[in-house]
């Protein structure tokens, strides 16, 4: 059988993405491309925001990473580094108290690999950078498929040895949300329940598909309170998560639906969209003691109830947006 072989060509990223700031920032932003970047390198990243204020600066991407909810910085070029982004990316992580750090660039130079390296030598394990270059390629008249190449990472990094490190540095009460997680998983297995709950980790929240990229369900089990971070607070929600550059967007169109879709769900709910962040939400809350197991089972049928109903007055109204 003779087959038609076709010829992979390099696309220059400018073509496609004509600055940092207002063409690549956002792209790299939505769900699926933060996914295909955090696979790469064997973390769960969540956006936290885009151009996110540092002192006088900005920070390209800020996000968390799901398995133990610290800080990840991703500073982005479109051209080779810079001593300029090098001592960028040193100061955002500082600011931001991030624990990883992303440099993605369309060339990691000689000289700037060897100062990755070197960071990643002399600074304590648990601290991480990471080296990206990022590529585009085609195949004939196929769409463009990115490509994101390690140049730098730690020493040993794998994402299960990832998993490894971050475990042994839980607190108690990361700890107890993994408990909870875990043991709300094996609730929704046994009543019969059509929501697929993912791998139970050690953070927050735990989010479930709807069908739409850049849109979730999430339960959280969180200790603290979700607007200020100011005080202890011990609460269960549940929540539509709408993240990426879309995210206002598509919060706006629902919140032109919000009568109607709260007459539907039985309640009103909370329709949380700031200005400086490209991630809304739209939730149900509850206060409860997460430390008191004896209120486990009630914690567990509320959010399993709430997020049912999220998810049956949802689904196709995010599909059609």
């Amino acid at each position: 059988m003779d087959y038609k072989l076709e010829r992979l060509e390099k696309i220059d990223l400018r073509q496609v993405w004509e600055n940092e700031a207002g063409n690549f920032t956002p792209w790299l932003a939505e769900e699926e491309n933060l996914k295909l970047l955090g696979d790469t390198i064997g973390l769960d990243l969540e956006l936290v925001g885009t151009e996110t204020a540092v002192g006088s600066f900005s920070a390209d991407i800020v996000c968390i990473n799901t398995q133990d909810d610290s800080k990840v910085l991703i500073e982005n070029q479109l051209e080779k580094t810079d001593h300029t982004h090098l001592g960028q990316i040193i100061t955002y992580a500082a600011g931001l108290d991030a624990i990883t750090v992303i440099w993605l660039a369309k060339r990691i130079t000689d000289e700037h690999r060897a100062g990755l390296d070197w960071l990643n030598e002399i600074t304590e394990e648990g601290i991480n950078f990471f080296g990206l270059e990022i590529e585009l390629w085609k195949i004939g008249d196929s769409n463009l498929a990115p490509k994101f190449n390690i140049v730098s990472k730690p020493n040993e990094w794998t994402g299960s040895v990832s998993r490894r490190i971050a475990k042994p540095q839980l607190t108690d009460d990361k700890l107890l949300q993994l408990q909870f997680w875990t043991d709300f998983k094996t609730y929704v297995s046994n009543q019969d329940s059509d929501l697929i709950t993912p791998t139970p980790k050690a953070g927050r929240r735990m989010s479930i598909t709807i069908g739409r990229s850049g849109i979730h369900l999430a339960g959280i089990a969180s200790f603290w309170d979700s607007e200020s971070y100011s005080y202890k607070r011990n609460e269960i929600r549940a929540e539509v998560h709408l993240s990426g550059s879309k995210a206002t967007e598509r919060f706006l169109a629902l919140e032109q639906l919000k009568s109607d879709i709260e007459e539907e769900l039985g309640e009103p709910m909370t329709w949380y969209n700031p200005d400086d962040s490209k991630m809304s939400r739209i939730y149900i809350r509850k206060t409860v003691d997460l430390r008191n197991t004896e209120h486990r089972q009630a914690q567990y049928a509320w959010l399993l109830e709430k997020l049912e109903k999220l998810h049956t007055v949802f689904a196709l109204r995010v599909r059609d947006l």
